[in-house]
C-alpha cells in the first residue's frame, strides 16, 4: 500500500489514455483522475483513441474491450505493433477467458472488470507510473553517462589494447597526434608508434607491469608519428579486470607534453655547448624559464619549506595574492582528505633529494578544492647540494571532477536499476542502500582488497535484480507460495545472472555474481546450484548477510520488522548453515557499525 502523497506524485507526472464507449462510465473516471495526471485524454472508441495515440505522447492507456468502431483489443494490437513497450490496462464487464488470454497475449499491463473500483485502478496506475518514471530516470542517467563519456574522449588521448597488445579502439585526438587513420591501427600491435630511440628494456618492464603485475604503468612516452616525427605523451595505462581477476583489456589515457619535453632537450643541448659564453647561457636559461613559467603553475620554496616565488598562474589557481602567500610556510596551501601520517609521509617525499611526482588536493583561498598533477625537483649546486625546490603542477580539477561524476552516475544507474528490482517487490529504495552499506563495511571487517570492497559496495544493490521477470501475482501474493510458486520465485537468482553475466565490466560482472549466490547456503542447502562452503563467491555469502539483516530488521506494509535480539538469535542458529560462520563472527565483533548504518539510511 502506498501513501497517498506518493500516488498523486507519481500520477502527476503520467499522461493517460482513457477509451470507453459509455458515457456515464467515462465521465465518473475522467472526474476522478483529470486533475491528478499530467494530462487526461478521452475518446469514445478505438478508432478514436488510435488517433490521439498518433498525436499525442501517451504514458499509459486504459481501455474498454467492446465498442464501436474498432474494439478495444483491436486498437490495443496496433498500438502494441508502434510501442511494444507502453502499458495497456483493460477494464470489461466481461469475465471471459476468452478476452483474458488475448489480451495476455497482446502483452496488456492489467485486466480489471467492472464496476470500477477507483481506488484499487489508481493503485495499479500509481504502481505504473513509478515504473515508467523509473525507467525514463534510468535513460536520462544513461544519457548523461554517455555525454560524460564523450566529453573524455574528447579532451584525452586514448587507446585500447587486447591482452596480447593489439589495438582495437583510438579517439579522434589520437589519430590526430599519431597521423594514422583508424583501419591503419586496428588490429596493429601498440608499437607500431613506437620511438625507435626508445629502450626495449622500458617496453619490456611497462609491458611486465601492467600484463604480469596487473599494476598501472605511469609515465613519460616518446612515439613516432606516421610522418616520422616524434611526440611526447604524459601516459598512464591500466588493465581492466574481470570479476576473476583476468585482464580483459588495457586502456591508456594520455596528455600531450611535446611542446615542454623539446624545451627541456634544447635548453640541455645549448648549455652543453662549449662555444657559448656566460651571456648566452643565462639568457637561454631566462628563456627558458619564461617558457616554463608562462605554460605551467609554479612554485618555488627554500630548504625552510617557505613559500619564495609564484608566477601568476599559481595565483590564479588558487585566489591568493602574491603578497599573502609568499614568505609563508608551505602548510598554508591545505592539503585535504589526508590523515597526520598521510600528511608527513608525503611532505617528506615532496622534499626528498630526489624529488617527486604525484596527485594534490589543495583547498583554494575560498576553500574550493582543487586537484593539480604535481612535479618537485630539488635544484642543486655545482657541489650537490641542494639550495631550492621548484615544483611544476598541472591543474586537473575538472578531469578529476569528471571522473567521479562518471563513477557516481555509473553507482546511481546501479541503484536505479537495484530500485526496479525491488520495488517489484514492495521493497524501498534505502534497502538496496543499506545492503551496499553493509556489504561494503563486511567486506572491509574480511579484509579484502580496496578493488574488491569497491566492486561489492556497487555490484551488491543488484542483487534482486532478476525479480524484474517475476510475475507480480507470484512477487506480491500475501499468502505463501506453493510449490510451483515458490520454483518460480527461485528463478530470479539465475534471471539476473543472465542479464548481467554478457558485460566485460568487472562492476556488472560482480553484480552477475552476486545475484547468483546470494541464496547459496553454507551447509549446500540453498539455490540455484546447491554450492556449499567457500564454493559460494565470497560476494555471495556477504550479500546474503546484508539481505537478510536488512529484510528481517525493516518494517513493511505487509510485516512487522523483527527485533534485533531475534535476527541475533537467527544468525547464530544459523551460523555455519546458511550463512559463512567466519563472516557471522566479524558482523557480530561489529555490531555496533552496522546499527550506525541502519540508523542512519532509515526508510
Amino acid at each position: 500500500m502506498q501513501d497517498g502523497t506518493q500516488i498523486l506524485g507519481y500520477l502527476s507526472k503520467i499522461s493517460i489514455l482513457y477509451v470507453e464507449d459509455d458515457k456515464f462510465t467515462q465521465d465518473e473516471v475522467r472526474y476522478f483522475l483529470e486533475t491528478k495526471v499530467k494530462n487526461f485524454y478521452c475518446a469514445n472508441n478505438g478508432q478514436e483513441g488510435l488517433d490521439i495515440f498518433y498525436k499525442e505522447s501517451i504514458d499509459v492507456i486504459i481501455t474498454d474491450i467492446q465498442m464501436p468502431i474498432l474494439t478495444g483489443l483491436e486498437m490495443a494490437k496496433k498500438i502494441k505493433e508502434e510501442n511494444s513497450s507502453i502499458p495497456i490496462i483493460i477494464t470489461t464487464a466481461y469475465n471471459d477467458t476468452k478476452y483474458l488470454f488475448e489480451s495476455i497475449n497482446l502483452g496488456v499491463s492489467n485486466y480489471i472488470t467492472k464496476p470500477l473500483n477507483l481506488k484499487d485502478m489508481i493503485e495499479t496506475l500509481a504502481s505504473i507510473a513509478k515504473s515508467i518514471l523509473l525507467e525514463k530516470e534510468k535513460e536520462q542517467i544513461q544519457n548523461i553517462l554517455t555525454q560524460y563519456k564523450d566529453i573524455v574522449d574528447d579532451r584525452s588521448i586514448i587507446s585500447k589494447t587486447d591482452i596480447n597488445g593489439k589495438i582495437i579502439y583510438v579517439n579522434k585526438p589520437f589519430l590526430e597526434i599519431s597521423g594514422y587513420k583508424k583501419e591503419e591501427l586496428i588490429g596493429k600491435p601498440h608499437s607500431i608508434i613506437r620511438h625507435p630511440d626508445t629502450n626495449k628494456e622500458f617496453f619490456l618492464s611497462m609491458w611486465h607491469l601492467i600484463k604480469n603485475e596487473k599494476k598501472s604503468w605511469q609515465g613519460e612516452v616518446k612515439n613516432q608519428a606516421k610522418d616520422g616525427t616524434a611526440y611526447y605523451l604524459d601516459m598512464i595505462i591500466k588493465p581492466i579486470l574481470d570479476i576473476d581477476g583476468n585482464i580483459v583489456e588495457f586502456i591508456s589515457l594520455s596528455n600531450d607534453i611535446t611542446y615542454l619535453t623539446q624545451t627541456k632537450e634544447y635548453f640541455k643541448k645549448q648549455t652543453e655547448k662549449k662555444s657559448f659564453d656566460l651571456d648566452s647561457s643565462i639568457n637561454i636559461i631566462e628563456q627558458y624559464e619564461n617558457a616554463i613559467d608562462r605554460s605551467n603553475i609554479i612554485i618555488r620554496l627554500d630548504l625552510d619549506k617557505k613559500i619564495t616565488y609564484v608566477n601568476d598562474a599559481f595565483v590564479d589557481s588558487l585566489g591568493y595574492t602574491k603578497d599573502e602567500i609568499i614568505g609563508c610556510d608551505y602548510s598554508i596551501l591545505k592539503q585535504t582528505n589526508l590523515k597526520k601520517e598521510e600528511y608527513e609521509k608525503k611532505i617528506e617525499a615532496i622534499f626528498s633529494k630526489d624529488g617527486w611526482k604525484g596527485k594534490i588536493t589543495n583547498e583554494s583561498k575560498d576553500g574550493t578544492l582543487l586537484h593539480f598533477d604535481v612535479h618537485t625537483f630539488p635544484l642543486k649546486d655545482i657541489d650537490g647540494n641542494i639550495f631550492e625546490y621548484l615544483g611544476i603542477r598541472h591543474e586537473i580539477t575538472e578531469i578529476v571532477n569528471l571522473h567521479k561524476e562518471v563513477e557516481n552516475t555509473q553507482r546511481e544507474i546501479i541503484y536505479t536499476l537495484g530500485d526496479v528490482g525491488e520495488y517489484r517487490s514492495q521493497e524501498t529504495g534505502q534497502h538496496v542502500r543499506r545492503v551496499a552499506e553493509y556489504s561494503k563495511l563486511l567486506a572491509k571487517k574480511a579484509k579484502m582488497s580496496d578493488i574488491e570492497i569497491d566492486e561489492i559496495f556497487t555490484a551488491s544493490p543488484m542483487h534482486d535484480i532478476g525479480k524484474v521477470a517475476i510475475p507480480d501475482s507470484i512477487l506480491n501474493k500475501p499468502g505463501k507460495l506453493d510449490d510451483k510458486e515458490w520454483e518460480i520465485m527461485k528463478t530470479h537468482a539465475q534471471i539476473g545472472y543472465e542479464i548481467l553475466k554478457s558485460s566485460q565490466r568487472p562492476m556488472l560482472k560482480a553484480a552477475a555474481m552476486v545475484s547468483y549466490t546470494h541464496h547459496e547456503k553454507w551447509d549446500g542447502s540453498g539455490y540455484p546450484n546447491g554450492l556449499r562452503g567457500e564454493d559460494i563467491h565470497i560476494y555471495g555469502r556477504i550479500t546474503a548477510i546484508a539481505d537478510v539483516f536488512d529484510a528481517l530488521g525493516s518494517a513493511r506494509t505487509y510485516k512487522r520488522a523483527w527485533p534485533l535480539e531475534d535476527i541475533l538469535k537467527l544468525f547464530n542458529e544459523q551460523k555455519g548453515k546458511h550463512f559463512d560462520p567466519n563472516l557471522i563472527d566479524l558482523f557480530m565483533d561489529n555490531l555496533d557499525e552496522f546499527l550506525e548504518i541502519k540508523d542512519r539510511l532509515k526508510d
